[in-house]
C-alpha cells in the first residue's frame, strides 16, 4: 500500500509545530513534535506506567506526561503520579463494571482534550472503550496486552497461555480500535513458558518484558519512527 504524507502546522489545535504522519487507507494520525504529550490511563497499581515515566524522565521517551487518569479511587498510579508532581485525576466510571458509562466516557474525553495529549497510553486500564472515546482519538490510543496477540486476548492471558500448553508466549503493544486487543501491533516481545511455571511466575516475567517493550514502542510513536499501513505497523530502519 502507497504511504503518503502531509504536514501542516497545527497552531490552534496544540500551539506547537506539528508534523502529521499518515498511511493511505489508515486512520491512525499521530502528531510528532518537540512537546509531544502523553495521557495516561490505568486502575492499577502502574508498574507500567512507572516504566514510561522513568523513561521520559531520563529522555528515553522525547515525551513528557501530562496527566494520569483513573477509575478507581484509591488506584496506586493516582498516589505514584502524584508524587512525581504530575496531574492525577479521579474520574468515577458510573454503574458499569467492565465499560464506561456515557457521563464518564465524556469526562474522561474532556481532561485529555484539556491537557492537549497527543497519545493516550493505557497502562493497566481496565474498561473497554467504546463510542466517543475512540472517536475522538482516534489511532492515538496504545495498549500493552500480556500475550502474543492474537493468540489469547482478553483477561488473564499469561493463564491462558499456561493453560493452553504453548511454551512460547509474551507481551504486544498495539494501537487501540473498537475490537478486544484487536488493533495494529506496533511490537512484541517472547517469554519462554517454563515446565514448572504457574500462572503466578509467568505472570511476572510477563510483567517484566512488558516494561522492557512498552517505553520502547512509545517512544518510536513518540520520534514519528513508525507509520500504519493497513493492519501492518512499519518502523522505519
Amino acid at each position: 500500500m502507497q504511504e503518503w504524507r502531509s504536514e501542516r502546522k497545527c497552531h490552534k489545535i496544540c500551539g506547537l509545530s506539528c508534523n502529521f504522519v499518515l498511511s493511505l487507507g489508515s486512520v491512525i494520525q499521530i502528531a510528532v513534535s518537540n512537546q509531544f504529550r502523553l495521557g495516561v490511563l490505568g486502575s492499577g497499581k502502574g508498574s507500567n506506567f512507572a516504566a514510561i515515566a522513568g523513561a521520559c524522565a531520563s529522555g528515553k521517551i522525547p515525551a513528557e506526561i501530562a496527566v494520569v487518569l483513573s477509575d478507581v479511587e484509591d488506584a496506586g498510579i493516582l498516589a505514584y503520579a502524584r508524587e512525581q508532581k504530575i496531574p492525577a485525576q479521579f474520574i468515577p466510571p458510573g454503574k458499569f463494571r467492565t465499560k464506561l458509562a456515557e457521563e464518564a466516557e465524556h469526562e474522561f474525553v474532556k481532561s485529555l482534550r484539556e491537557a492537549k495529549v497527543d497519545l493516550i497510553v493505557l497502562a493497566g486500564f481496565m474498561r473497554v472503550l467504546k463510542g466517543e472515546f475512540l472517536r475522538a482519538f482516534e489511532g492515538r490510543i496504545v495498549n500493552v496486552h500480556p500475550s502474543l496477540l492474537p493468540s489469547f486476548p482478553g483477561l488473564a492471558a499469561w493463564k491462558q497461555a499456561l493453560d493452553h500448553g504453548v511454551k512460547l508466549t509474551g507481551c504486544t503493544v498495539h494501537f487501540v480500535d473498537a475490537g478486544v486487543d484487536a488493533g495494529p501491533i506496533i511490537g512484541q516481545q517472547t517469554v519462554p513458558v517454563l515446565d514448572d511455571d504457574t500462572a503466578e511466575s509467568l505472570h511476572a516475567r510477563i510483567h517484566a518484558a512488558e516494561h522492557e517493550l512498552y517505553p520502547k514502542c512509545v517512544a518510536a510513536v513518540a520520534r514519528g519512527e513508525i507509520s500504519v499501513q493497513g493492519r501492518r505497523v512499519v518502523w522505519k530502519s
